[in-house]
This record gives structure tokens, sequence and C-alpha cells, in this order.
């Protein structure tokens, strides 16, 4: 992985943007144990640096692996899947579209296991059970098989109802925090889930204005996966509630750049242990700003001289609508602008 932090470093926008996001597609294999081979790291070089597209990757990876040399090479029988379903992630991730649908969770689902799962793309018609190693051996009650459909939709409708414009940063992580950790314990999915649910996270957020293909996922998939667990699992004989409070201390380091201790053992379900952490420990203790304001601030933060039609770019705004959220970070004291007008930069005065 470091090949891939070098090009972030350099910061030339469209290799960094691509070395991101294989960054994060690579770190995701690890809530599966899967490991990519150095197969895929050297194509993905190639790729990053502009001399193949994605399109050649996935072309090279279906040669590589109908090939006896990958048989005999590969460390595990399922390094094809991780190799495959990781360009795939990395397609998705850069990809502009989205749709807040179930039928585009199931998209992303037959994306990435399109020849890999017998089902890619379709809702279990089983119902299942996980031995998790958070749980000490027990699982999770996921959804009836049967009732996978209705359910999805309804938690759809119910998020849809959601004004995120009227909710503050604390109370919006929140609410992300509760329609993703729902969507996974519904599990439509037999194989493949938490990474389906991880890729449809970001690109939801994505359509907030964030640039979220970044270290957490990378670093930190595996504990979200486990957060996702301990935010389904309740266990009153053994005084365990479910709580969202390890998912909600995930996406604040995502979204607001805290630095909140993220330990799998923190995690490890304790009859004497409080199920309810502190959200935060960091110096965010005030967020009187959108989500679509933070994502603004956020950029600022990087480049004080970036173009507001460059902001509109990257957070997929109009950009009307970046005038006018950076109107209300002015009034609020939160951006201002130095130096004039022509050859002045915006710079963040209080954290929101």
């Amino acid at each position: 992985m470091s090949a891939f932090d070098e090009y972030i470093r350099q910061g030339e926008p469209e290799r960094k943007e691509k070395a991101a996001a294989w960054q994060t597609a690579i770190g995701l294999q690890d809530v599966d144990g899967l490991k990519p081979s150095a197969y895929l790291i050297e194509a993905a070089k190639k790729h990053i640096e502009g001399d193949i597209t994605i399109d050649d990757v996935k072309q090279m990876l279906d040669t590589y692996y109908q090939s006896k040399t990958a048989r005999t090479e590969v460390e595990s029988e399922r390094t094809e899947e991780a190799d495959k379903v990781s360009a795939r992630i990395e397609e998705l991730l850069t990809e502009k579209s989205f749709s807040f649908t179930p039928e585009y969770l199931a998209r992303i689902h037959r994306h990435l296991f399109q020849g890999l799962f017998k089902f890619a793309g379709r809702y279990r018609d089983y119902d299942i059970t996980k031995r998790e190693w958070v749980l000490g051996g027990d699982t999770v009650l996921y959804a009836s098989a049967s009732m996978i459909s209705e359910t999805l939709k309804y938690d759809f409708s119910q998020e849809r109802l959601v004004n995120y414009a009227a909710l503050d940063t604390d109370k919006a992580i929140e609410q992300i925090a509760k329609f993703i950790s729902g969507i996974w314990q519904i599990h439509p999915f037999g194989e493949g889930n938490t990474r389906t649910t991880a890729v449809f996270a970001m690109k939801y957020l994505q359509s907030f204005g964030f640039e979220v293909r970044n270290d957490m996922f990378k670093e930190h998939s595996w504990y979200f996966r486990n957060a996702l667990v301990r935010a389904n699992y309740n266990n009153y004989p053994k005084g365990i509630q479910a709580t969202d409070n390890y998912l909600i201390l995930f996406f604040r380091n995502l979204l607001l750049d805290e630095k909140n201790e993220l330990r799998n053992r923190s995690l490890l379900v304790c009859p004497f242990k409080s199920a309810n952490p502190p959200v935060s420990k960091c110096q965010n203790d005030t967020l009187n700003c959108t989500l679509e304001e933070l994502a603004i601030v956020k950029i600022l933060k990087e480049n004080g001289k970036v173009k507001q039609e460059e902001i509109a770019r990257q957070i997929g705004k109009s950009l009307r609508t970046v005038k006018r959220i950076m109107t209300g970070l002015a009034e609020k004291n939160v951006i201002a602008r130095e130096n004039g007008r022509r050859d002045g930069v915006w710079v963040v005065k209080t954290d929101p």
C-alpha cells in the first residue's frame, strides 16, 4: 500500500483520486480476510499512472486467472475474488452516478460479484446465521429471507423523509449510522453483504459532497464490520444492548477527521462492560453545520485558494448551491475571504 500512499502525497488530482479509491477498494477485502495479489498491485499502479484504463485492468485480471500460471502463483483460492472485486470497487467509487434505491444496492452487489457468486445481485432466498468473533461466537438476528424486499423498501422510504438540511452534524451522523446499520442487518445478500453496504455508504456520502475514499476504509474495514455487528446485537440476559455508538465513532473519524480510537477489542461483548462508549473524545464540541456545509469546509481547509467552480465539481452540486452555502458559512463566521476577491484566499475561522 506504500506505493499508493506516495501517489496521494504527490497531490496530482487525478492520480490522487485513483490511488485513494484503490486503497479503499483493497482495504475493504479485509472484512472477509482476503488479500490482493502482487499482480493486482502492479496493474493498479499502471492504472493510477494513466498507462491503462480500468477496463484494461479488469481484462488483464480475467486473462490472468484463466492461465495456469495464476493458479500456481496465487496464495489463496479466493485471491481472484479479492483482485476482481477490488478493481470493480475502484470503478464504482470513481463513477459519478448514484441512485438512492434498493435496486441500486442490488446493482452494486451484481457489479462487484458477477462471475464470482452464482447469485450476484439477487436477494438471498434462505435464512442465515453467522458466528461472530466479536460476539463470542453468537450471531446477529438477520432479516427473514421472505421479508428482505419489503423491509428494504421501508427503510429507504423512511430515510427519504429525513431532512438533513435541518440537522446539525451530530444528528446527521447519528442518522446515517442508524440507516447504514439497518440495511446491513437486513443482510440482503448471502455473501459480500458488508462490502456492498460499505460501497453503498460511500456513494451515499458522496451525494452530500464528501470525498470519503480515505484511510478509514483502508485501515479500519474490520472495525467497520464489527461496529455493524454491535449495532444490531442484543443479549439482555448478559446486559448487552445494541448500540450505534461504535459505528458513530467510525463515521466521525471519516467525516470530521476526528481521532477517536478504533480498536476491535473494545467491541468484544462483555456483560460487565458498558454498551455505550463515549461518542467522541475530540475537538468538535459544537457542530452547528449541515453535512453539505461541512463538506465545503473540509475542502477549504485543504486549499483556501480553491475556486467555487472547483468546489461545485468536487461535491457534485451546482455553482449556485455552493455560493449559497458559502454565503451562509460566512454569515456564521465559519469562513471568511481575506486579501480581496481577486487574489484572496478562503480562511476557515472556526471549526464548525
